[in-house]
């Protein structure tokens, strides 16, 4: 390949006498950009040639490398390819180990996996602070208990308890309130209505349709909860 390299390097100087340098070669390449293009070609040939004479030297060990290069770009479009099946994989393996936990999905779904002793823990975030809720369709409201709403600032006075709500467990009194937001992985309800329970009348909260209800879809799937976000 060096050889090569030469002999062109010769041709365009024999071109570049026999021109006497005066006119276009071919009428197409001035003769500078001739000579700047026999010089380019000329170092690209050495370059080569000396790459070629070290890889020919470890040829196996070399091409053992190439072939793992290959793997890996395979491998890169591969995950590319099927990034968004790779990535519910991954939700519902986070979703398995940690119960309650949102788990994104491809189109922005959130997947919440079922407690082992049942229902479905929802960890969310309240006003920034994290709260975890049990999910209740039959709740018409989100509902904080009376310690947890405490935690977050929110007394209501004992005049306040004058609204029945009913729940999956029955019927409370409830004082109601305004919460500034609500957020379970990439999904934010903000000013969403909610209530507080009387102290002692529950022992978890509830995330109620007031949220529930803003969202496009919710649905269960076994022992899936998804909820979908906008």
């Amino acid at each position: 390949m060096m050889y090569l390299g030469l002999i062109a390097l010769g041709l365009v100087l024999v071109v570049l006498i026999a021109t006497d340098g005066s006119s276009r070669t071919g009428g197409l390449i001035e003769p500078d950009q001739l000579a700047g293009l026999a010089w380019g070609g000329t170092i690209l040939a050495l370059v080569a040639a000396g790459f070629w004479h070290q890889f020919r030297e470890r040829m196996g060990e070399n091409l053992r490398y190439l072939l793992i290069w290959a793997l890996l770009g395979f491998a890169c479009l591969a995950a590319y390819a099927y990034r968004d099946q790779f990535q519910a994989v991954g939700a519902r393996v986070m979703g398995e180990l940690r119960p309650g936990v949102a788990a994104v999905g491809p189109g922005g779904t959130v997947t919440i996996t079922r407690r082992a002793d049942g229902p479905f823990a929802v960890r969310a975030d309240v006003n920034g602070q994290s709260q975890s809720f049990t999910f209740d369709t039959g709740a018409s409201a989100v509902v904080l208990t009376a310690e947890n709403a405490a935690a977050l600032g929110i007394r209501p006075a004992d005049s306040a308890f004058s609204t029945r709500v009913a729940t999956a467990n029955g019927v409370t009194y409830a004082a109601p309130i305004f919460l500034d937001s609500i957020r379970i992985g990439p999904i934010t309800e903000r000013r969403v209505a909610a209530m507080v329970s009387r102290p002692g009348a529950l022992s978890d909260n509830l995330l109620g349709q007031s949220f529930l209800s803003r969202l496009p879809s919710y649905e269960v799937r076994g022992d899936r909860l998804i909820l979908q976000a906008r």
